[in-house]
């Protein structure tokens, strides 16, 4: 696709920079990364387009079967994803990421919790939230492998969201349950 051959210059912006996920210190200044992290409308193209350029990015590079999943997937149709959006979204993420990230290391980018929740919090429809995570899965095990990055996505998506994965190969996700705290049964005593 058309589309694809564009991203080149996407792949030499971000790739290459390994992608560190920063645990939770101090409360998420809003007006601080928003000034710097464009805004999309809640549920929007856009916002959706965002989480796949923040899967796509999550091991810290572009890579080609990620890409590929897309379409295997039928990813950007199935979230209603313009091919432009697509690819001007992944543009405008990196360029944000370049600005707005912790560079801790040469060839590193850190990413906050926060700001990941952020990201996350524009998609608030469950429909969408169940299709952005199953792309976001498809896409991070299109390589064979998971990473810390993207093992962190996902428990930060899934818990955000309140939803669970059923099965890894073939994912079907459903609304997380909420457990009671396990109570321990009384002993039974053995009759002699």
């Amino acid at each position: 696709m058309q589309w694809r051959k564009s991203l080149s210059c996407t792949t030499e912006l971000c790739s290459g920079r390994e992608v560190f996920y920063r645990p939770k210190k101090k409360p998420f200044d809003r007006s601080n990364k928003e000034k710097r992290m464009r805004n999309y409308p809640i549920d929007s193209a856009e916002a959706m387009a965002r989480i796949v350029a923040l899967a796509l990015l999550a091991d810290g590079a572009l890579d080609h079967s990620e890409v590929a999943a897309l379409e295997k997937h039928e990813l950007r149709e199935n979230l209603g994803l313009p091919a432009e959006t697509l690819e001007r979204v992944i543009h405008e993420f990196c360029n944000d990421l370049m600005q707005t990230a912790r560079a801790p290391n040469i060839g590193q980018i850190e990413l906050d919790l926060q700001l990941v929740d952020h990201l996350l919090d524009d998609i608030q429809s469950p429909e969408l939230q169940k299709k952005a995570l199953t792309a976001i899965v498809d896409i991070v095990n299109a390589d064979g492998s998971l990473n810390s990055g993207e093992a962190i996505l996902i428990s930060q998506a899934m818990s955000r969201w309140g939803l669970e994965l059923q099965r890894v190969t073939h994912i079907e996700v459903r609304e997380a349950k909420h457990l009671s705290p396990l109570v321990p049964a009384p002993a039974q005593v053995a009759e002699a």
